[in-house]
């Protein structure tokens, strides 16, 4: 049986918390191939204005260059809207109908999982792989949500953390990938 991890977020900007989270999921959960999925719009965050879509799916496939076991998937930005996990969920489950899917998420996210779109068709899907925090908080799904929590490796970055980096004009090359680090300065955002 296939093993799928799919990874949705913002990724505003990618950095290297997301590419060691992808590591440990790869390898934790013995996964044949990671979907990286860039929302269009998050439900909860529907005040927020992400930088546009094509610069956050340029920086991803720079991040991922040469990572076999790794693709983005784009179909939330290309749906566009709110981008809602089942919609994305239910079209792996009917393009991989034999595999076994994961979903990443952060242990923050865990509490509200009963909120997102469809809850029970979600927990029936596929499972929670939990990405630790440094406070390393026992994590307790609400019913009917299951899953594990990942080892990974303890590192805390923040999108919005490099954000304001850039806003105030400091390096950012210690906490995302090189390429992307030159790509984000070439396209001026954030400033």
């Amino acid at each position: 049986m296939q093993r799928l991890g799919l990874f949705g977020g913002a990724f505003d900007p990618v950095h290297l918390a997301h590419l060691l989270v992808a590591q440990a999921a790869i390898e934790e959960l013995a996964l044949d191939r990671l979907f990286f999925i860039p929302a269009s719009q998050s439900p909860f965050k529907k005040d927020s204005h992400p930088a546009p879509a094509e610069m956050r799916l340029r920086w991803l496939r720079l991040a991922l260059a040469g990572k076999t076991n790794c693709a983005v998937d784009d179909q939330e930005i290309r749906r566009g809207g709110v981008s809602y996990t089942v919609e994305t969920v239910r079209d792996y489950a009917k393009r991989f109908p034999h595999a076994k899917l994961f979903y990443l998420i952060g242990a923050d996210n865990v509490p509200t999982l009963n909120k997102w779109a469809e809850p029970g068709e979600l927990a029936k899907r596929v499972e929670f792989a939990v990405i630790p925090r440094l406070s390393k908080k026992p994590i307790d799904f609400p019913k009917p949500f299951h899953g594990i929590v990942l080892k990974g490796f303890p590192l805390e970055i923040s999108s919005s953390e490099i954000r304001a980096r850039i806003k105030a004009g400091l390096p950012i090359e210690p906490l995302v990938p090189p390429f992307v680090a030159q790509a984000i300065r070439d396209d001026g955002i954030y400033l």
